[in-house]
């Protein structure tokens, strides 16, 4: 039970810091090709969907086949 705390800690800060990585990028990606402010939410809505499913994706495959 210790050990699946840690790993669950560790996989959840390195969720946090992953995504907040990915969406520093994707403000820099909409500043470099100039996407109009009312486009932007859905990029970021649809990117961090995206990422969010990528994150659960490693989180099972950690804790189900590990």
């Amino acid at each position: 039970m210790r050990r699946f705390k840690m790993v669950l800690t560790i996989t959840i800060l390195f969720s946090l810091f992953y995504l907040f990585q990915i969406n520093k990028m994707t403000f820099a990606l909409c500043q470099s090709r100039e996407i109009p402010e009312e486009k932007q939410p859905k990029i970021y809505r649809t990117v961090n969907i995206l990422i969010t499913i990528l994150i659960l994706s490693l989180y099972v495959e950690v804790f189900f086949h590990a």
